[in-house]
């Protein structure tokens, strides 16, 4: 058996979707745009040079969606989904995890953002397995707060590994393993895989990977 890994934002999806949540939320006037706007920009412009504090960004991302009842959020992402998400999936990202799939590969994306986010953007790209970030959650309403390691950097490996544990598997489990991604800050997980691949990379990936003479490709 091989394991695919596939980071979610700017890789398979054209954009980011922690960004277009949050630009989505400001355009609904749920979020008050002269108070979030800046932010929302800065922590994106952060997270793209490396220098993201990720438990001060998700107190950002997360607090707003203990505002309201998990009802009315649902509402919200089904037509964020249709609106900012659907669009941003490209010809290629799908017949990328298609050839993996039909190579009966372990698919499984692994992301920085909250699974609340996430979790029905796995789904319409046919990946049923996802790791990520995890909102905390009482009698089913978020709480604002993060439960558990955040899967950032080097967290994405401790939660990788937690989740083969869980289904009983290790590396030792697979003959190859890729990982896409479009983030430096995706690099300590890269360097565990066999075949760690660049999509359409940040200048500080791209440079790693050219040194490293690992795969660049585009999927835009």
């Amino acid at each position: 058996m091989n394991l695919a890994l596939f980071d979610l934002d700017n890789t398979v999806l054209n954009g980011d979707s922690d960004f277009q949540w949050a630009q989505f939320l400001i355009e609904q006037r749920v979020l008050d745009r002269e108070v979030y706007e800046a932010r929302n920009v800065e922590f994106y412009e952060q997270y793209k040079a490396g220098t993201l504090d990720i438990h001060e960004f998700l107190d950002f991302q997360l607090k707003p969606l203990s505002r309201h009842p998990r009802t009315q959020l649902d509402a919200w992402h089904r037509e964020f989904m249709e609106k900012r998400i659907l669009p941003l999936i490209t010809p290629s990202a799908k017949e990328l995890i298609n050839r993996h799939r039909l190579g009966r590969d372990l698919c499984v994306i692994i992301t920085a953002t909250n699974s609340f986010v996430t979790a029905p953007i796995a789904r319409a790209l046919g990946i049923s397995h996802l790791i990520a970030t995890e909102p905390e959650q009482k009698d089913g309403e978020f709480t604002g707060r993060v439960s558990g390691l955040p899967c950032f950097r080097e967290g994405k490996i401790a939660r990788l590994e937690s989740w083969l544990d869980e289904h009983n598997l290790t590396w030792l489990s697979f003959l190859e393993s890729w990982f896409y991604s479009d983030s430096l800050n995706d690099l300590p997980l890269l360097k565990k895989v066999t075949h760690p691949v660049a999509v359409d990379p940040d200048p500080t990936l791209k440079a790693y990977a050219e040194k490293n003479k690992w795969p660049i490709i585009s999927l835009r």
